[in-house]
């Protein structure tokens, strides 16, 4: 029996796992991100390389995946301005 907990840890009562492939099965994924504390991760999944060190950037290939972040878990995203300004633009052409 494997034991990711000491006996003086908190253990969580819920939990949900999914393999990568069903994940991208999904017709619609989404994504939610918030907190500072997520920043690196979520910079990760949208704008580093697909990789096995990084599961969640197989989501860059996924036809239809939206991702939610506050300000601070967008902080660390290089291209920030410009996710900002395509949504804008998409949501205006969008009927």
């Amino acid at each position: 029996m494997l034991v990711f907990f000491k006996a003086s840890e908190s253990q969580p009562a819920l939990a949900i796992t999914m393999g990568i492939g069903t994940i991208m099965e999904a017709k619609n994924i989404v994504l939610i991100g918030l907190g500072k504390h997520k920043s690196k991760a979520v910079a990760e999944v949208i704008e580093g390389p697909l990789s096995a060190f990084c599961p969640g950037s197989v989501l860059q290939n996924h036809q239809n995946a939206t991702i939610i972040l506050d300000k601070l878990a967008a902080s660390e995203l290089k291209l920030y301005e410009y996710y900002i300004q395509t949504e804008q633009m998409k949501s205006k052409y969008d009927c």
